[in-house]
């Protein structure tokens, strides 16, 4: 009777070791997520080598920067393997502020020129 009911219990052990042991990845994975952020980081880099000025250079620094964050929060904080709704838990609100940050852009272009407009001397 006492052997049976240590059974379970060293099933469970041994179930949640096989577990445990399941959910580790591969080195080479790491090894090629350090690679893309290594080419991307040169990248970033020959943007500013290559005296690339205006909006070219803010669109490929904010494009390499992105690339890279999202590499590390795929990879290195697991959000790959993650359920869905943590992920909208944490990609979303960024989103939402990236959203309100271009319209109010766009709304202080729009402010600007009619300031320009109404406010300027007459000729």
């Amino acid at each position: 009777m006492e052997g049976q009911l240590h059974a379970p219990a060293q099933g469970a052990v041994a179930t949640g070791a096989v577990h445990a042991k399941g959910q580790q990845h591969p080195i080479k994975l790491y090894l090629v997520v350090w690679g893309w952020l290594f080419v991307l980081s040169t990248c970033s880099y020959l943007v500013d080598y290559f005296g690339l000025h205006g909006y070219l250079r803010w669109s490929l620094i904010l494009l390499f920067m992105v690339l890279k964050a999202g590499l590390i929060v795929a990879v290195f904080m697991h959000m790959a393997w993650e359920r869905l709704a943590l992920t909208y838990a944490i990609l979303l609100p960024p989103i939402v502020v990236l959203v309100f940050v271009s319209i109010m852009v766009l709304e202080s272009e729009y402010t600007h020129l009619l300031r320009v407009l109404f406010f300027a001397a007459p000729p």
